[in-house]
C-alpha cells in the first residue's frame, strides 16, 4: 500500500465519488420538516455527500447553535459570519423533530461558538436532556467542538449523559496550520482524554479526513495518539473541496485503500472503525456504536451502558 501521500494534479472527481441527486418521499419529508421548524442540519450546511442517502433512510444530523461559525476552517462549507445569540427554543424543536422522525439514534452537532462563555455547552446539554425526556428509547450522539479547552463546559455536556461523545481531530498535526489554524491538535487529544477521566464508561469517537497531503506514517501516529488518549471509535473519509475558495484536494484515495487503512487501524485496538470515501462523522453512526459496544462486551474491557 502506498499510503496517503503526495499531492497529485487536481482533476475531476473519480467515478467512485459520483452520487445521484436527491429524490423520493422520505427525502422531501425530512427537508420540509426541518424547514418548517427552522432547524439546521450539518448534512445541508456542510454539503455532506451522504445527505441524500441518510434522508432517504429517515435520518439527519442536527446542527444546533445556529448556522454561523466563529471559526473559518479552510475545509468547511459552514458559513463564517458573526453568530447570532443562542436560541433557547432550539432544544425542544430538535427533540420534536426527533420524535416526528421516529429516530432510534440522534446525532447532534454544532457550529463552533468561541463567542460564548461556555462554547455552547449549556445548549448542548439542554438538547440532550430534552431529547431523552421526550424520546427515552433514542440513543444520542454529540459531535462537539473543542470548547477552547474549557473542561468545565465539557463536564456540563457529559452530565447530560449522551451515549457517544464525538470530537474530530480532522487531520494530522503537521497540517493544522493550513487546514484548521484556529484549532489545536494537542487540545483535541486532551479533550478526548478528559472525557474518559470524567466519564470512564463513555464511548468516545473521533474522525479524520484524507486527501490533504498526509502520509501513512502520520496517520499511524494519529491512530496511536487517539488510542492512547481513550478514543474508542474512528472514522476516516475523503475530503471533498466544497468550493473554489476552500483547500484543493491533494489526492483522491481509492476505496480499496480505505479498506486497507481500516484493517490496519483496527489492529491499533479501536472498538469500531468506519473507513471509505463517503464516510463522515455521523455516517451509519448507530451501526458503529452498536458494533463498538458489542466488541467491548465480548472483550470484557469496558461496558458502556444506556443510562
Amino acid at each position: 500500500m502506498e499510503g496517503c501521500q503526495g499531492p497529485e494534479e487536481r482533476k475531476g472527481k473519480p467515478r467512485w465519488l459520483r452520487r445521484s441527486l436527491p429524490s423520493g418521499p422520505e427525502y422531501e419529508k425530512i427537508r420540509q420538516l426541518l424547514k418548517g421548524r427552522d432547524l439546521h442540519t450539518v448534512c445541508q450546511e456542510a454539503k455532506c455527500p451522504n445527505q441524500f442517502e441518510c434522508y432517504a433512510k429517515g435520518t439527519a444530523t442536527f446542527m444546533i447553535l445556529g448556522d454561523r461559525c466563529s471559526r473559518n476552517c479552510r475545509f468547511c462549507a459552514v458559513k463564517h459570519l458573526p453568530p447570532a445569540p443562542p436560541d433557547l427554543t432550539e432544544p425542544p424543536r430538535v427533540a420534536e423533530a426527533v420524535a416526528l422522525l421516529g429516530l432510534r439514534y440522534a446525532v447532534i452537532t454544532s457550529v463552533t461558538r468561541d463567542d460564548l462563555n461556555d462554547g455552547g455547552a449549556g445548549i448542548f446539554a439542554e438538547t440532550i436532556r430534552v431529547i431523552r425526556d421526550q424520546n427515552p428509547d433514542t440513543l444520542v450522539e454529540v459531535l462537539i467542538p473543542d470548547l477552547q479547552g474549557d473542561w468545565q463546559a465539557l463536564g456540563t455536556i457529559l452530565e447530560a449523559r449522551p451515549h457517544v461523545l464525538n470530537h474530530n481531530v480532522e487531520t494530522v498535526p503537521r497540517l493544522y496550520s493550513r487546514v484548521r489554524p484556529q484549532a489545536d491538535y494537542r487540545r483535541s487529544l486532551q479533550l478526548i482524554r478528559r472525557v474518559k477521566k470524567i466519564s470512564p464508561q463513555m464511548i468516545c469517537k473521533s474522525g479524520i479526513m484524507l486527501g490533504f497531503g498526509e502520509t501513512i506514517e502520520e496517520l499511524r501516529e494519529v491512530w496511536q495518539d487517539l488510542r492512547r488518549n481513550g478514543c474508542d471509535i474512528l472514522t476516516m473519509g475523503q475530503y471533498l473541496q466544497p468550493s473554489a475558495s476552500h483547500l484543493p484536494v491533494q489526492r483522491f484515495v481509492p476505496p480499496e485503500e480505505f479498506e486497507e487503512l481500516k484493517a490496519e487501524a483496527q489492529n491499533h485496538g479501536f472498538a469500531g472503525v468506519a473507513s471509505g470515501p463517503f464516510v463522515r462523522s455521523s455516517y451509519q453512526a448507530e451501526k458503529l456504536y452498536r458494533q463498538a459496544v458489542k466488541n467491548y462486551h465480548e472483550e470484557k474491557l469496558c461496558c458502556p451502558t444506556k443510562k
